[in-house]
């Protein structure tokens, strides 16, 4: 048993709300690869989550044969497998093109939103390729639909749709079932169950003598001396000579200077179904839905193939009570405005709906890592030499996180920069980028 160190902040709790997606735990939910952690180890990834598992998966493409006696990747994981944001959040892959990207143009050009957009939509084809590998997690190509109910956020919605076309990037078709649309625009996205997703992936190479998976085992500390770095925990201590923090919401904890960056930021979620011998509309697509006074904040929704429903969102109703929502990292307690919100949502939301006696069986919260400037943060950490980050993904890593982690195995395996493994640009991790959220006015960009 190595030294013991106290708990950080930003820790995940130990008592979560139950989400809809872990309700069938897998086998190697609370894996443990050994009884014991190893003492050595060439990688040390910080997170078991989506982006954990994802980066795991693609690094073990690059490896041969492992012959040495500690293993060449351990994942170390403070609660089960895809507890976190992944295991917590809509089911919904959702390249979103029609809010960031605008942005990113006014912000940054039209070549750099380009990359984002073409980055984010490559995911379809990625997790249709995820799924001939006969990785089993409901995945299904749909179109998404945004849907705007109020004259004036369907007006800028109509302007940023023009201004897209006019540069050559518009990627929607224009039509909906809800009451009350002024507008909407539909695009490919997909639906999936994020939990079978990781597990099945994890499932690939958990049984490699190359890989380590150690549940329940946060990590309070990592130091550095001449030879490489010491990963502590509750548990023990590992050495090795790269670290990568897949630990998103919880980045903090262990990297200060991340602490303006990543800023833990809870939601809220849910699983409505119909009674037995009720029947509703089946939805054949996704949705992102506005709210009627055009503030931000609506609610995004998916359907299950049983015809069940997985929405969430709704941050308007609980936004302006900070004290519920940001730098909260517990995930065992309700958003108290917002807890009654969607046991109507469906009869008041779609036609056809009204006498569904459609219910909330499920509900839960989670912690999202929101960033300053809404992009990751992936690469090599300024300043710390084999220490690596894929964080921060504002809400949205679906369809973020499974080709950044690709690229990022490449870096870290084959030495190779950022700019030579086809990120986009404002995923970067830089100083500059750390220096703007630590000197910027509190919250920066978030849910702007």
């Amino acid at each position: 048993m190595g030294p013991q160190h106290p708990l950080p902040p930003y820790l995940p709790v130990d008592n979560p709300t139950q989400p809809f997606w872990r309700t069938e735990p897998h086998p190697l939910d609370e894996c443990r690869s050994t009884e014991a952690l190893p003492e050595q180890s060439d990688i040390v990834i910080v997170g078991a989550g989506y982006s954990g598992v994802s980066i795991a998966y693609h690094l073990l493409k690059h490896l041969g044969q492992h012959d040495k006696l500690h293993p060449a990747i351990t994942i170390l994981e403070a609660r089960q497998i895809c507890s976190g944001a992944t295991g917590r959040n809509g089911g919904h892959l959702r390249p979103d093109l029609y809010d960031r990207i605008p942005a990113y143009i006014e912000r940054h050009g039209v070549d750099a939103a380009a990359e984002v957009a073409n980055f984010e939509l490559s995911h379809i084809k990625a997790f249709k390729d995820l799924a001939e590998e006969n990785i089993d997690c409901d995945f299904n190509i749909t179109r998404c639909v945004n849907v705007y109910l109020d004259e004036a956020a369907a007006e800028r919605a109509k302007k940023k749709y023009e201004a897209l076309v006019s540069r050559g990037l518009a990627f929607a078709d224009d039509f909906s079932g809800v009451k009350g649309a002024k507008a909407c625009l539909s695009y490919t996205s997909g639906t999936l169950w994020p939990y079978k997703l990781i597990l099945g992936l994890l499932s690939k190479i958990a049984d490699l003598p190359a890989v380590n998976v150690q549940t329940f085992t946060p990590v309070t500390s990592v130091s550095s001396d001449d030879s490489g770095h010491i990963v502590n925990t509750p548990r023990g201590s590992i050495r090795t000579s790269k670290v990568v923090y897949a630990s998103n919401a919880y980045t903090s904890a262990l990297l200060p200077e991340y602490s303006a960056n990543i800023v833990p930021c809870r939601g809220i979620c849910c699983h409505i179904a119909v009674p037995e011998g009720k029947t509703a509309p089946f939805l054949p697509y996704s949705y992102a839905i506005g709210t009627k006074t055009g503030k931000s904040g609506g609610s995004y929704l998916i359907s299950r193939p049983d015809g069940s429903i997985i929405v969430g969102g709704a941050q308007y109703t609980f936004i302006d009570q900070k004290e519920q929502w940001y730098g909260v990292v517990d995930d065992s307690t309700l958003i108290e405005p917002t807890k009654d919100y969607y046991n109507d949502f469906m009869q008041r939301t779609f036609k056809g709906w009204e006498d569904s006696g459609a219910y909330v069986r499920e509900i839960w919260t989670g912690i999202m890592g929101y960033s300053y400037d809404t992009s990751p943060h992936v690469g090599e950490i300024p300043g710390r030499s084999g220490q690596y980050i894929c964080a921060g993904f504002d809400g949205h890593g679906m369809p973020v996180i499974f080709l950044a982690a690709k690229g990022l195995a490449d870096m870290i395996h084959n030495g190779k920069s950022f700019e030579d493994v086809g990120l986009p640009r404002l995923y970067k991790s830089t100083i500059e980028r750390i220096t703007s959220a630590r000197d910027g006015p509190e919250g920066g960009d978030i849910l702007n």
